[in-house]
């Protein structure tokens, strides 16, 4: 599935919603370090294009606002930054139990 079709898709859609709800809709990049913003979007944590069993994994679903979101990724090359593998480091255990089945 391309990356359109899956961010238009009504599962996409109802996924991100619930993402959202569960933390409030609170940016978790500006939690860590102690501030209050209004999460707008989900981001993979574990990118689609790499990952794209993990889509609708909750554990691999983060709240962040745009410009959080805009940190997590060099958005020349769509690398993940080092904020972006601090993300995957706290999530390892997650992704490590999930590709032991």
């Amino acid at each position: 599935m391309s990356n359109r079709k899956l961010y238009m898709s009504p599962k996409w859609k109802h996924k991100r919603e619930v993402v959202l709800r569960k933390y409030n809709y609170e940016d978790q990049e500006a939690k860590r370090f102690g501030r209050t913003v209004t999460a707008t979007m989900v981001h993979h944590i574990y990118p689609v294009t790499e990952y794209p069993e993990l889509r609708f994994k909750t554990w691999n679903l983060l709240p962040l606002s745009k410009d959080s979101h805009n940190k997590m990724h060099d958005r020349l090359t769509d690398e993940i930054t080092a904020r972006g593998r601090v993300w995957q480091i706290k999530r390892k255990r997650e992704f490590q139990q999930f590709y032991k089945k």
